[in-house]
């Protein structure tokens, strides 16, 4: 897959969860941008640097050091809505092409320049800062419908990513459960939770939220 634009947000007021910060705002860059592993979840830092989040308690840390989307599904939704989502609009730190990126495998490793190796932990799980900042009617049953999420990552070794690098998938795990498909069962699904459970690359906090520890 290759990376159009790497992105990083900036910050503005969260009225939507009234926190002080959002950066869900992200703003395409040039050049290189290292990657290297984020501190504990809470302290606010994520995999690129120079970016960071504002709702600590939710978001960040390890297992979503990095989110990507891909410019695929901004087409999906530029179509259903009549809109122009581009790179960064939904708050991605990377968006990308050439690669269904929602049906990468809970555990699939991808490598990148510099020595660059994530690892897809997740996906994209809603929340009222999204659906006020995309401020669409019915966003957040939209976006839950079409199951198009796009993951999160963990940086497994640090390196660099920058517009017009590629990606290479290098590992993929001997099941089939996706980003899409650990979305799915966050957001109403509950039949697909032990399976999905079943899978030793799944994140410990993940299956703790799964099973509402």
């Amino acid at each position: 897959m290759k990376i159009i634009s790497v992105n990083v947000g900036r910050p503005r007021e969260n009225p939507w969860k009234g926190l002080p910060a959002t950066y869900i705002e992200k703003l395409p860059v040039d050049g290189p941008v290292k990657v290297t592993s984020p501190g504990p979840k809470g302290d606010g830092s994520v995999g690129l640097e120079g970016d960071r989040v504002g709702d600590m308690q939710n978001h960040g840390g390890t297992d979503q050091a990095v989110y990507v989307y891909g410019t695929e599904d901004y087409g999906h939704f530029n179509q259903l809505t009549g809109r122009d989502f581009g790179a960064g609009a939904f708050g991605e730190n990377l968006t990308t092409t050439g690669y269904d990126v929602n049906a990468a495998l809970i555990g699939e490793r991808w490598a990148g320049p510099g020595g660059l190796v994530l690892q897809v932990t997740g996906a994209r799980i809603p929340c009222g800062t999204f659906r006020g900042w995309i401020a669409e009617r019915g966003w957040l049953k939209t976006f839950t419908l079409e199951a198009r999420p796009g993951p999160y990552l963990r940086v497994v070794a640090p390196g660099f990513v920058e517009a017009g690098a590629e990606l290479e998938v290098v590992h993929r795990p001997d099941h089939d459960v996706t980003a899409a498909m650990f979305f799915r069962a966050a957001m109403g699904e509950r039949e697909l939770i032990p399976r999905i459970l079943e899978i030793p690359e799944l994140p410990q906090a993940e299956k703790d939220w799964l099973e509402g520890k």
